[in-house]
């Protein structure tokens, strides 16, 4: 509803016209609307200029010149129309026909408000939806912008990937660079992870920490010509169990693990550990799956099938 004159003209003719008597038009006018006892008292003991105290009509228009928010101005004007459109105490008034006309105007106007309000509420749920499209196209051109740097950067990590291949007889310094790679490809996707830190008073070497959805994983990572043994495994399963109770593990050991490794963390009561292998890792620098999908896949089977390796070319 539009703040208009005609509106509060029309507000100051009820309040004037309805009820002859002040205290009842208070009662049956302007309590119901949502003046106070007090504010009333206030203007009924007002006197003009002549020294002659207010009369119904001077005091509606003080009411109107008191509010400070339209948006409850609005709200009483509405009120005060409501309430003479559904009058039928005309014996209150001090003229009749007057009162009568009063309130067929106030009818009439109250139609008119009805029909503004439903065309201004039409107004504004269009304009929600057309704001709402807005946001999510520029979600999705952000999503694209995203997903076009990611495979961009992927280009260049998966470069580095396939060089690190090449190495020989280097094993910690291609660790080293496993790690570098790793946590590039996690910030990439904006996942935090702690690079290598030492806790315990130094005695538990941690090679890289992140949280997802909630869980905290510690990471351990591995490449080396042997494969990974449940040695390796148990040593991970030992950090977790040390650490707060919302931990769980991922193994990244590029040239996969030993054929018992499996079966024998299947039998571990506490299924906390999901493994990652080089051919994993390649198929997220190769931009066929997305890391972060990787990872809730392979989560989701550890928790539900008890299953700490699935390959990634299950979920392509």
């Amino acid at each position: 509803m539009q703040l208009n004159e005609d509106n509060r003209k029309l507000t100051i003719e009820i309040i004037a016209n309805l009820v002859n008597i002040k205290n009842q038009m208070f009662e049956q006018i302007l309590k119901p609307a949502g003046i106070n006892k007090e504010q009333f008292v206030r203007l009924r003991g007002s006197k003009n200029a002549v020294g002659k105290l207010w009369t119904k009509r001077e005091i509606g228009a003080q009411l109107l010149e008191e509010f400070d928010n339209p948006t409850e101005e609005k709200k009483f004007i509405k009120s005060i129309i409501e309430i003479a459109s559904n009058w039928s105490k005309f014996h209150l008034a001090d003229n009749e026909y007057t009162a009568r006309a009063t309130v067929q105007k106030a009818r009439e106007v109250l139609n008119t408000i009805e029909i503004n309000e439903a065309i201004e509420s039409e107004l504004l749920e269009e304009q929600k939806k057309q704001e709402k499209l807005r946001i999510e196209e520029l979600k999705q051109k952000a999503r694209n912008e995203k997903k076009s740097e990611i495979l961009e950067r992927s280009k260049l990590l998966l470069m580095m990937f396939d060089e690190m291949a090449t190495m020989k007889n280097n094993p910690q310094k291609k660790g080293y660079m496993l790690e570098e790679l790793v946590n590039m490809l996690f910030q990439l996707y904006d996942i935090a992870l702690l690079e290598s830190f030492r806790r315990n008073n130094g005695g538990e070497q941690i090679d890289g920490a992140f949280k997802l959805d909630g869980w905290h994983y510690i990471v351990e990572m591995k490449w080396t010509n042997q494969l990974t043994d449940m040695k390796q495994l148990d040593s991970l399963n030992g950090k977790i169990s040390r650490s707060g109770k919302q931990t769980m593990g991922l193994f990244i050991s590029i040239n996969g693990w030993s054929s018992n490794v499996i079966p024998l963390m299947k039998q571990h009561p506490d299924k906390a550990v999901f493994l990652l292998d080089g051919y994993d890792l390649r198929v997220v620098l190769t931009g066929e799956i997305d890391l972060i999908e990787l990872l809730q896949k392979k989560i989701a089977k550890l928790n539900l099938m008890a299953e700490p390796y699935v390959g990634a070319t299950a979920f392509i």
